[in-house]
C-alpha cells in the first residue's frame, strides 16, 4: 500500500494511551481550522471540534430582501463573465470591474460572486476555460443555523459532522423529526437543487460524536462495501456504572434483536451477528468507570449490550439496565473517526473531546449519583 498523507483535525496518535496520554503526535497534511483540539482522555475542558483545513463547506446563495421600499423595484439580473483562459477570482474580477482590491475583495465576502452558481468568497479560487463568473447586486441569504449539529469537514464526495446528544441521524419513517439528514440536505440543496445526502452509518439519537455522510450514491457504496478496509479507527467513550474491575478487556458474543426491538446476545455461538467490542479502562471510583471503546464489528447496539453484558451498563441508558440519572442523557459518544477518504485515499482523522459531563461523577466535589 502506497504511503498516504493524512488529514486531521489535531496532531494525535495512531494508539491512543492511558487518561493522561490519550493523545499524542500524528503526522497530518491539513491543520485544524477551528479551536479546540483535543488535549487527553480526561482533560476537563469540552471545547469545539475539530475541523479539518480542508473543510469546504459550501456557502448558499439567494438574495435577502431589501429594506424600505426596494421591493417595488425591479431586481437587477446579475452581470455574467465568461472564463476564457486560467485564472484566479480575485485577478479575474479586477479585471472586468475596473475596482481596486479591497473593494473586490468586499464584494467577495458579501457572497455576490458565483461560479457556475456556486457562491464563492476565496479570493484565489481558481477558474478554467469555460466558466461562469455571476456578480449579483445583493449579497448571498446568510445560511440558517443548524440545530444538533456541526460540520467538521465538506468536500464534493463526503460531509464530516459532530452530532449532538438528542438529534436523531436519520428518521425511521417521514415523520417531521428534525434529523442530521435533513438539515445536511437542506444545506447541500442551497447551492443546486439536485444535490442529496446519503447515510454511510449511524449514531443512536442519545448518542453524540462524529459520523459522516456521503454526497453521492458511488460513495456511499464504496464506504459501504468497503467499511472494514477503509475505517482505520472508531473509538468511543463510554460513562459506565459501578468500578470495572479489568484494566482492559474485550466481549465478543452473537448479537440479535427481539421483537421488541431490543438488541441482545444470544447464548448460541454462531447465531445472529458477531459482535467484538475492546475496552479500556480511563477513570473509575465505586459508582462509575470510564471507558474507551474500540469496536472490531460495528453491530446496531453493540456498545450498550455489551456493556451490560459486562455488568456495567452504560450510565442513563435505561433500556439495557441503567440506574442512574446522573447525565441526563445516554452515557455515549463517538470521539474518534479515522478512515481511507474514498476518492483521494487520503487518512482522515476527526478526533472530539469527552463531554464534560461524562468527567463529573470524577470530580472530588461530585454528588452521590440517584
Amino acid at each position: 500500500m502506497n504511503k498516504r498523507n493524512r488529514s486531521t483535525g489535531r496532531p494525535s496518535a495512531k494508539g491512543k494511551g492511558p487518561a493522561g496520554g490519550a493523545s499524542a503526535a500524528r503526522s497530518t497534511k491539513a491543520n485544524s481550522s477551528s479551536s479546540g483540539a483535543s488535549k487527553s482522555l480526561n482533560s476537563g475542558a469540552s471545547k469545539k471540534p475539530l475541523v479539518s483545513k480542508t473543510s469546504t463547506a459550501s456557502k448558499p446563495k439567494g438574495a435577502p430582501k431589501r429594506a424600505g421600499n426596494a421591493h417595488y423595484r425591479k431586481q437587477e439580473p446579475p452581470r455574467q463573465y465568461k472564463v476564457t483562459e486560467p485564472d484566479e477570482l480575485l485577478n479575474f474580477l479586477l479585471q472586468h470591474l475596473k475596482s481596486g482590491r479591497n473593494a473586490v475583495k468586499s464584494i467577495l465576502g458579501r457572497g455576490q460572486v458565483s461560479v457556475d452558481q456556486k457562491v464563492i468568497t476565496k479570493f484565489n479560487q481558481a477558474l478554467t476555460p469555460g466558466q461562469i463568473v455571476s456578480i449579483s447586486k445583493e449579497g448571498a441569504v446568510a445560511a440558517p443555523t443548524m440545530s444538533g449539529l456541526t460540520i467538521l469537514h465538506e468536500d464534493d464526495d463526503i460531509i464530516v459532522i459532530r452530532k449532538e446528544a438528542g438529534l436523531l441521524s436519520i428518521a425511521a419513517d417521514r415523520s417531521d423529526d428534525l434529523t442530521a439528514y435533513r438539515q445536511l440536505t437542506e444545506h447541500v440543496r442551497r447551492t443546486d437543487s439536485r444535490n442529496r445526502i446519503f447515510v454511510v452509518h449511524r449514531l443512536d439519537r442519545d448518542t453524540s460524536g462524529v459520523m459522516m455522510f456521503a454526497k453521492s450514491e458511488e460513495v456511499k457504496q464504496n464506504l459501504q462495501d468497503n467499511w472494514k478496509d477503509k475505517v482505520q479507527e472508531r473509538v468511543y467513550v463510554a460513562l459506565v456504572e459501578g468500578q470495572v474491575a479489568k484494566p482492559v478487556g474485550t466481549i465478543s458474543s452473537w448479537l440479535k434483536e427481539s421483537k421488541t426491538l431490543k438488541m441482545y446476545s444470544s447464548p448460541r455461538p454462531n447465531d445472529g451477528q458477531h459482535a467484538v467490542t475492546h475496552y479500556k479502562r480511563l477513570q473509575s471510583n465505586r459508582e462509575f468507570s470510564l471507558l474507551e471503546v474500540r469496536l472490531e464489528t460495528g453491530r446496531k447496539n453493540q456498545i450498550r449490550v455489551h456493556m451490560e453484558d459486562l455488568g456495567h451498563p452504560i450510565a442513563g441508558d435505561k433500556k439495557y439496565g441503567s440506574r442512574t440519572k446522573t447525565l441526563g442523557r445516554l452515557g455515549l459518544h463517538a470521539r474518534v473517526l479515522s478512515f481511507i477518504h474514498p476518492t483521494t485515499d487520503e487518512l482522515m482523522t476527526f478526533e472530539t473531546d469527552i463531554p464534560k459531563q461524562f468527567l463529573y461523577p470524577f470530580r472530588t466535589d461530585a454528588p452521590a449519583s440517584n
